[in-house]
């Protein structure tokens, strides 16, 4: 692949300020130093200007202008990304997307809905919700991070257990490909056999293959009703075994199982200095919620399932709350994660695993990481349905290590015991800067030599986000 070379910047500017006009260019200090990072800590690199487009066709041109003098482009969405994927380059630009956030249109008998990538996750989910319906991706950033993010890092969240990952709420995409070429696969349907099915290149590519401007998404029928349940287990097996019997009894409604190690469940209630939900503290505690349109049917149900279950010990204790109130404060031990930026110095992973091994994997993480650092901490949880386990831990706690120091040192041990599992490096963060060096623990040289040849394929110069993935 080709490296984006210095290009003629001062041509290149006043061609673009020409194309974008006066509210579609910031150069120098104009530009917020937020723009200049993502949530992923990364050192900042102030971009030679920051493009905001206000449609497809100033994409494109802006793209060309950026081609023609080989200057490198970094699409940004709303910053919240945790691997660096949005993190400018020098000398290069970065192409925000935020003043093109229009929902354009909600077919609510087809149920699709059609976007401007800058549009907020939340402000798709109140559209969707404004037509009796529903989005399938939810997560904590809802209100900061936007669609053309969301599916250039095929994000997950806490709903793939029921409706998967940001591809498969795709129907239909259009992107901007480096040379200025608008590829419109705008197309609202389920079947669609026609060859290549291009879109999905884009989704999870990181901008690096274009921008994604423009979607038309998959909504879902709006659960009328839901339960939730708070269990105490005694192992993992217990959390594995019970798993498959909610989706039996739910099948297709349920909406998530959240698996909390005792390190998290102790960290969080002593951050919130809110009383334990059970006398005694326990090796896991599971966090299930299930869709319905009978609420009380729900809680019917879930009570059925709970008293054999508790009869053979694989539920020690369980808190139905009979209200959404209350539900939610048990949803608040689990959103602990929120704070770990304020609260520690959290080197953070979120990997995957084959569902059988996530919990051995668990347990030989955290013992060679006690080995290395004695006294270390470190806190597991994750959405077991799908398979995904976050580990965070706090580089204060590595016996005076620098963050980098302890961030390289961790990482190079809790990779290399992943790969021996046949894990992935990444399950939902994506690659972008931090996780490059170990994308071939999760790839083959094939495949990592088939993605470089899409990437020569589709932006021959080098020059949409380079630096990340590969």
């Amino acid at each position: 692949m080709t490296e984006a070379a210095p290009g003629h910047a001062s041509a290149c500017l006043a061609e673009l300020q020409a194309a974008l006009g006066p509210q579609g260019l910031r150069l120098g200090e104009q530009i917020e130093l937020p723009r200049c990072t993502d949530w992923s800590g990364h050192p900042p690199v102030r971009p030679l200007a920051l493009l905001r487009p206000a449609s497809t066709a100033e994409v494109s041109a802006a793209l060309a202008i950026c081609h023609r003098h080989r200057i490198a482009v970094v699409p940004q969405g709303g910053l919240t990304g945790l691997a660096g994927a949005a993190v400018p380059v020098a000398g290069g630009v970065a192409l925000s997307l935020e003043r093109m956030k229009a929902i354009e249109s909600v077919d609510a008998r087809a149920a699709t809905l059609t976007v401007q990538a800058g549009a907020t996750l939340q402000t798709v989910q109140e559209a969707a919700a404004e037509a009796g319906l529903a989005f399938g991706v939810d997560l904590g950033a809802r209100g900061s991070c936007q669609i053309g993010g969301n599916l250039a890092t095929n994000a997950g969240g806490n709903g793939v257990i029921q409706y998967g990952m940001m591809r498969e709420q795709a129907l239909g995409l259009e992107a901007v490909l480096a040379d200025g070429t608008v590829l419109d696969m705008l197309r609202p349907m389920l079947k669609n056999n026609t060859g290549y099915d291009l879109k999905q290149l884009f989704i999870g590519a990181e901008g690096t293959l274009g921008v994604i401007t423009r979607a038309v998404l998959r909504l879902r029928p709006a659960p009328v009703a839901r339960a939730t349940v708070l269990l105490a287990l005694p192992d993992f097996e217990a959390a594995m075994a019970l798993l498959s019997r909610l989706q039996a009894a739910f099948p297709g409604a349920l909406a998530a199982f959240e698996l909390m190690w005792r390190d998290f469940v102790e960290l969080s209630l002593e951050w919130k200095t809110a009383p334990p939900p059970f006398a005694e503290p326990h090796a896991f505690l599971a966090l299930a919620e299930v869709s319905g349109d009978d609420e009380a049917r729900l809680q019917q149900a879930l009570e059925e399932l709970l008293g054999p279950a508790l009869e053979e010990g694989l539920v020690v204790d369980a808190v139905l709350p009979p209200s959404r109130a209350q539900a939610a404060a048990l949803w608040r031990i689990r959103e602990a994660t929120a704070e770990f930026p304020t609260r520690m110095q959290p080197i953070n992973f979120d990997i995957s695993l084959p569902l059988a091994v996530i919990g051995d994997f668990a347990q030989a993480c955290v013992d060679a990481l006690e080995r290395r650092w004695p006294g270390q901490r470190s806190v597991r949880f994750g959405h077991l349905g799908d398979g995904n386990l976050h580990l965070s831990t706090d580089a204060r706690s590595l016996g005076g290590l620098s963050l980098a120091e302890a961030e390289s040192a961790v990482e190079e041990l809790v990779y290399g015991l992943l790969a021996s599992y046949g894990g992935s490096v990444s399950a939902e963060h994506g690659i972008g800067l931090h996780k490059k060096p170990y994308l071939g623990l999760s790839r083959s040289p094939a495949e990592l030599a088939v993605m470089r040849q899409i990437k020569q394929a589709l932006d021959p110069l080098g020059l949409m986000n380079p630096g990340k993935i590969f």
